[in-house]
């Protein structure tokens, strides 16, 4: 996996704002209306695509979960999903 490396800049305007660059907008997945989000690490600023850094986030909250509570196999998800599929209809 090849990552593309290039430098960009935008102006601060006088209320803080700035136009994020086309090719940063690109890289980042991201279209108006959409939201970013700033990680800030010290003196440094990384800046996101919101949807995709909380799927991150979640995936990796979420990490292991699945060996934790016995589904570690696609029959055991499906015997899952058929079982609250009975509770749901049986209601």
């Amino acid at each position: 996996m090849s990552t593309k490396m290039f430098i960009d800049n935008a102006k601060v305007m006088a209320k803080g704002q700035i136009t994020i660059p086309k090719d940063v907008r690109e890289v980042l997945g991201v279209s108006s209306g959409d939201r970013v989000t700033f990680i800030v690490e010290g003196d440094n600023v990384r800046l996101v695509n919101s949807a995709v850094y909380a799927m991150q986030m979640f995936q990796k909250e979420m990490a292991g979960e699945a060996e934790r509570t016995g589904l570690t196999s696609d029959e055991a998800v499906m015997e899952l999903v058929k079982e609250l599929r009975n509770e749901k209809t049986s209601h």
